[in-house]
């Protein structure tokens, strides 16, 4: 299912999301570019055409939508999280050669544990990594 800007407008009007300027060119970055982008991504993204676009406000905005459970947070590596407005369940795939991270499909629900029968899962992600067919190409 893909998430298009205007659905996230309504979306966050539903969840009462005050809408700024700034709050909804983050949004529409995040509509435009299915790259699982980091804070850091958008900002660089965007600075140029709102100079007066602080960190603070990426930041506050992406908290926002996560909180609302319009984005969500995926940290395939332990230093970098990245925001995903694809919040159905899904897997996802970091290239270890170029970066690039693909969504692929995945019954997460099928995937349970013994082990954790007595608890409360709030969040099941599936992460793997190696190397892309592009970058695989490249390498033969």
């Amino acid at each position: 299912m893909t998430v298009s800007y205007d659905d996230l407008i309504e979306e966050s009007k539903k969840k009462n999301i005050r809408l700024s300027y700034q709050r909804m060119k983050v949004m529409e970055y995040l509509s435009s570019h299915l790259i699982h982008p980091t804070a850091e991504q958008i900002y660089a993204g965007l600075r140029e055409e709102i100079p007066t676009l602080s960190k603070t406000t990426v930041y506050s905005t992406l908290n926002a939508l996560v909180d609302a459970g319009l984005v969500r947070m995926i940290n395939i590596e332990d230093n970098e999280i990245r925001y995903d407005i694809k919040t159905q369940d899904h897997g996802h795939f970091k290239c270890e050669s170029c970066g690039a991270i693909y969504d692929f499909n995945v019954d997460i629900d099928s995937l349970t544990t013994r082990d954790l029968q007595d608890f409360d899962v709030n969040d099941k992600n599936v992460y793997f990594k190696g190397t892309c067919p592009a970058c695989s190409e490249k390498k033969h």
